[in-house]
């Protein structure tokens, strides 16, 4: 499997966005404008812009609440020294979620099942934080500041394969855990487990074990359902090839 820090600036943090879990969440403290830093679960849209599940109870709620500009750090928990993995800072605005909501939710359950027990709470709301750029660390020598359109992923054109994303996502999970355990072995080097799809895009797909996630980048674009379902096709057989 290619180190990620070896991946050029652009797919590292498009890398880094699909598959964080947690992450540090900075917002600016009602009434004083004091920083307030605190630890987040998040998933990503298809776009890749991070996800939130949060209480209004919350004291970053309340912050972004009456003030939606927010920083978002993300790292790859790399083995060893933490400050030699690569990470990102990512700023933006947080939205509460309004149209999309169910996308938020669906997207966000199926990276975090368990919010399944709290989801419908009244006090719980999805937000989604617009970036509006991000600094990313990716070891010495190599800091970069992107905008926006060089880290998430365009969705003009997709809108059959946006539609057809839900359907794809369960069938992959119900009949082809077998198609997943490939991908992540054969063609990213992980080890074996329980994978399943958590989601697909126009430039890959995303799959987890736990809180383990994977990124597998499509070689080309894809905008419809049935793009997706070859592209799925080809790439299981270029794992079995590995396979041997």
């Amino acid at each position: 499997m290619q180190p990620t820090s070896d991946l050029a600036p652009e797919k590292l943090a498009k890398s880094l966005l699909r598959r964080s879990r947690q992450g540090a969440l900075a917002t600016l403290m009602s009434g004083s404008g004091d920083p307030y830093c605190s630890l987040v679960n998040l998933a990503s849209h298809p776009d890749g812009s991070p996800i939130l599940l949060i209480s209004r109870l919350a004291v970053h709620t309340k912050n972004i609440l009456a003030d939606s500009r927010v920083s978002l750090m993300l790292d790859e928990r790399a083995a060893g020294d933490p400050l030699e993995g690569a990470r990102i800072m990512l700023s933006g605005r947080a939205e509460e979620a309004g149209d999309e909501r169910d996308l938020l939710q669906r997207r966000y359950l199926n990276a975090h099942p368990s919010a399944e027990a709290f989801v419908s709470f009244k006090d719980f709301s999805f937000f989604r934080i617009q970036p509006t750029g991000t600094h990313l660390v990716a070891g010495f020598g190599r800091i970069v500041d992107l905008k926006p359109e060089q880290f998430l992923t365009d969705l003009a054109g997709a809108e059959d394969l946006l539609a057809a994303e839900e359907g794809a996502v369960e069938h992959m999970n119900a009949d082809h855990r077998d198609a997943m355990g490939l991908y992540a072995t054969k063609l990213l080097g992980a080890a074996a487990g329980d994978w399943r799809c958590t989601g697909c895009d126009p430039e890959g797909i995303d799959m987890q074990d736990g809180q383990i996630a994977l990124r597998l980048d499509f070689p080309e674009r894809v905008t419809n359902g049935t793009a997706l379902r070859e592209m799925l096709v080809r790439l299981v057989g270029e794992a079995r090839a590995k396979a041997g």
